[in-house]
């Protein structure tokens, strides 16, 4: 069984760098691909019950999300940010990193470190 699960883009070099630290570590890593495999409302919703972060933290605001008009008020809302990540997995804050019933956003890629006490 693995020690850590990420959401990860192998594209993304803050996703790269991320998994490099977990590896680093000598953890067994389960890579998830999310855009190869995105996750549904139910998988969203644990993961934002994990975070330490509001709900909106999981949303990439980028040209992407601009292009869809959304309002950022909207993004407060728990069950408008997973409609949303459902319909557009593409953005999903990446990478999120999953430890021991715990979650963090890994930008930058050090904040890994958080699930495990310390560096």
């Amino acid at each position: 069984m693995p020690d850590v699960r990420i959401l990860h883009n192998p594209r993304c070099g803050k996703s790269r760098g991320a998994l490099e630290l977990l590896n680093a570590r000598g953890l067994q890593v389960e890579v998830v691909r999310y855009l190869d495999t995105p996750p549904d409302a139910a998988d969203l919703r644990q993961i934002i019950a994990m975070l330490d972060e509001p709900a909106g933290a999981l949303v990439r605001r980028d040209a992407r999300f601009r292009g869809l008009g959304v309002e950022e008020a909207s993004l407060a809302d728990e069950a408008s940010v997973i409609d949303l990540l459902v319909a557009h997995p593409r953005l999903l804050q990446r990478p999120v990193v999953i430890h021991d019933g715990r979650a963090v956003i890994a930008r930058p890629p050090e904040r890994v470190d958080e699930l495990f006490g310390g560096p």
